[in-house]
Formats: structure tokens, C-alpha cells, sequence
């Protein structure tokens, strides 16, 4: 069972050390789970201490245990002397967000409980459950989505479905949050019941939970010019896209495309490995990728291949929802395979966190460094300046097709001249 969480940040892997860093955020609005942090953090700045107490406790060395004990002592007398009760673990959760706070970075995050397994599921690509995505309108909580190869896909559910009952419990009244908190808590670890109306009649389902792998790739062709154009949409930057864009442009090539399209827009960023080896399809050790730049040095990153076979042109569409990996995908394009980028300056994000789980669950993350195109520009607050501006407008009701996408049908056009 998968609810898209509206939040998304993206995050790159340091294949050799295991640091995540993560590349751009983008917000729609809190979640509940953020809501509650939220609240959490007006309770006090001076408990920070959570995890430091075992850190002084264990190790006392350095200039800075003057000022850490002081932090314990602050902890121990909340704890023990405050006139009310105080809970331990939301006393050090607003500590740490009072560190987090303090460095007025606007990437800079502490997610706590559910936010943190909401925040890392959705970047991993996978999760456990049945196989559906869920929607909530006008009170109905219906299937919007089934995955392939789940149990769900498999039982014969469908997209409009309509759920009337998790666990032969009623669910009318009930929040999205709580559908779903139905379903995931099932009291068998491994399956979920579901009962749905379709067409004016009930149906049940007995599903088994396993791992479903998040699409987030999807393809076609095109023909322009006489040439058959392959064109790729990449949603986010999560763990398995570069799998995914791997397999999908294989079969393009295998139908004998002339030109590629690639479309970042609205996609939020996701792992920098991922984007990193999606350019190394294209782009050989002697190219540029991009460049990582902290206080002290600037490092460029190349390609890994010494030799690439691909040649065919490539264009990027990006708009002002691309964000980071999304904008080292379109810089490098541009800047060092002379690629067209179509569209509208992309938001505009430079900067790299670096996230950390802690042992409790949580993750925090915190600005480390730039990140910089391969020519050594920094897009931050003004973005990925297009090759080729053009803006798609669409009414009031009105959605995306090929007959009114600009910006696509420029893509397109440009690489099958």
C-alpha cells in the first residue's frame, strides 16, 4: 500500500562511504506527521541532547565539553525538576530541530517517526506492501494507481475502485491516513483484506504484501521528420532509476531511434548516483558532469567510461519545477554534450545536504556543499537557463497532450532536424 507523499527530496548516494546527500527539496503543503514536528519544536530549544548524552558520557575529549555539558545539565534539570511532566523523546526530538533551526538553512530537515519512514521509502524506490496507490475525494477512498507484478495487479483490482472496507472494517468517515495505517497495520504481517465496490457491486480481495518496486520511468516514440524520436519521463531520482531508465532506453534503441528526449519537468531530484550514471551513458571520462565545491576545494566529476558509443542528439524539457539532479541532468546535456534544453528556467537549487539516520529512525539532513554545472556555474535561485524558451499554457480544465505540448513538440523537433 503506497500513499504519494507530496514532499520530495532529492538525495545522492555516495556509493563508496554510504553518505546520502541529498540534492533538492520540494514542498506542497505538511503532512500530518510534519504537522506534529512542528508543534514539537515550540516546546523548547534546550533539550538538544538526545544522542549527545551517550557521546559525553563515553568520550569527554575535545574544547567543546564545556559547552556540551552545559547542554546535559540543561537536559537533566527539564527532566528532572520541570514543575510538569516532560517526554523524553519529544524533549530531545525538538532538541535536535532546534540545532537543525539554528543554521536558518532552508534545506536543512529533521524528520521524525513516520515523516522519516515516508522520507526514505519514497527515495528508495520500494516499499512493502499489497500493490495500490490511494486517493481520498468528496469523502471516497479509491485505487488510483495498481503496480505491476503485486498482489493486487495479480487479484484482478483496478484503478476507480472504490474501498468500503479494510479488514471487514468499515472505513466511511475515516481519513486517508487512517485507510492506509488500516491496510499497512494489518494483524497478519503479510496480508491485507480489502472490499471494494466496482460497477454497483462488492468484491473482496485477500492480498498478500511484498516489495513493489515504484515506476518512475515511463517511455514511447515518436515520429517527426521521418525519424523515430525515443522519448523518456523521468518522475524522480529515486534508488532504482537508473535500472529503469537503463531498461527503457535499451528498448528504444533496440526499435532504432535518431533522437532522444528526456523530460525532467516537475521531477523533485532523487539520488545523485543515479543521475551520475545515467550521464555516464552518455558522456566519457574526459567529459564533465558536474562539480562538488566545499569552503575549501572544488572537484570536478567525469564520466566513467573511456569511450562512449552513443552520438545520436539529445534534448532536455525541464520548467520551474526541475529541480537539482533534474538540473545536473540538464546542465551536463548542455554543457558538455551540446544537448538542446527546451522549456523554462528549472527552480533553481545548488546546494547539497547531507542526510544521516539516526538510531531511533529519524533522519536529519544539512546543507555540505554546491554543486556546480560542468562549466562551473551555479544555478542556485535562478536555475537552468533553456536553449530553446518555450512555455506550455493550459486552460482551466485543460490537460497535457501531445497536440497542445510545446515544449514536448519542440524536444522534439530539435533533435530530428
Amino acid at each position: 500500500m503506497f500513499k504519494r507523499n507530496k514532499e520530495k527530496e532529492e538525495i545522492i548516494d555516495d556509493e563508496e562511504d554510504n553518505v546520502r546527500e541529498i540534492i533538492v527539496e520540494r514542498r506542497s503543503g505538511f503532512s500530518i506527521s510534519e504537522v506534529i514536528i512542528i508543534m514539537v519544536i515550540a516546546i523548547m530549544f534546550g533539550f538538544l541532547l538526545g544522542n549527545i548524552v551517550n557521546f559525553i558520557v563515553f568520550d569527554k575529549s575535545g574544547s567543546d565539553e564545556k559547552e556540551l555539558e552545559e547542554l546535559v545539565t540543561t537536559y537533566d534539570n527539564i527532566v528532572n525538576n520541570y514543575y510538569d511532566d516532560v517526554n523524553k523523546e519529544e524533549l530531545i526530538d525538538a532538541g535536535i530541530q532546534g540545532m537543525i533551526n539554528y543554521l536558518d538553512d532552508p534545506y536543512a530537515t529533521y524528520f521524525s517517526g513516520e515523516a522519516s519512514d515516508d522520507f526514505n521509502q519514497e527515495l528508495a524506490g520500494s516499499y512493502e506492501g499489497i500493490g495500490i496507490e490511494v486517493m481520498l475525494n468528496n469523502g471516497v477512498v479509491s485505487v488510483s494507481k495498481v503496480f505491476d507484478n503485486s498482489s493486487a495487479s495479480k487479484k484482478g483490482v483496478k484503478v476507480g475502485d472504490v474501498i468500503t472496507k479494510v479488514n471487514d472494517i468499515d472505513i466511511n468517515g475515516k481519513t486517508l491516513k487512517e485507510v492506509v495505517s488500516m491496510i499497512s497495520g494489518s494483524d497478519s504481517k503479510n496480508k491485507a483484506k480489502i472490499t471494494v465496490t466496482r460497477d454497483g457491486e462488492e468484491l473482496s480481495f485477500e492480498l498478500s504484501k511484498g516489495t513493489i518496486e515504484i515506476p518512475v520511468v515511463s517511455s514511447e516514440i515518436y515520429e517527426n521528420n521521418g525519424k523515430k524520436i525515443g522519448y523518456i519521463k523521468i518522475d524522480m531520482f529515486s534508488s532504482k532509476v537508473y535500472k529503469q531508465f537503463n531498461n527503457a532506453l535499451k528498448k528504444l534503441e533496440n526499435k532504432n531511434i535518431e533522437g532522444l528526449v528526456i523530460d525532467v519537468r516537475d521531477n523533485p531530484g532523487g539520488y545523485l548516483s543515479e543521475v551520475k550514471n545515467i550521464l555516464c551513458l552518455f558522456l566519457n571520462k574526459k567529459q564533465v558532469l558536474y562539480q562538488l565545491q566545499t569552503k575549501d576545494e572544488t572537484e570536478k566529476v567525469y564520466g566513467t567510461k573511456k569511450s562512449i558509443d552513443r552520438d545520436y542528439p539529445v534534448s532536455v524539457i525541464i520548467n520551474d519545477e526541475s529541480a537539482s539532479a533534474s538540473e545536473i541532468l540538464a546542465s551536463a546535456f548542455k554543457e558538455s554534450y551540446g544537448s538542446h534544453v527546451v522549456g523554462i528556467n528549472s527552480y533553481g537549487k545548488g546546494t547539497v545536504q547531507s542526510a544521516s539516520d539516526l538510531s531511533n529512525g529519524d533522519t536529519f539532513k544539512y546543507t555540505v556543499q554546491k554543486w556546480l554545472t560542468p562549466k562551473g556555474n551555479w544555478v542556485n535561485d535562478k536555475g537552468v537557463v533553456p536553449t530553446d524558451r518555450v512555455e506550455t499554457v493550459l486552460q482551466e480544465g485543460e490537460t497535457l497532450t501531445y497536440e497542445n505540448d510545446t515544449m514536448l513538440q519542440t524536444a522534439i523537433s530539435v533533435v530530428s532536424e
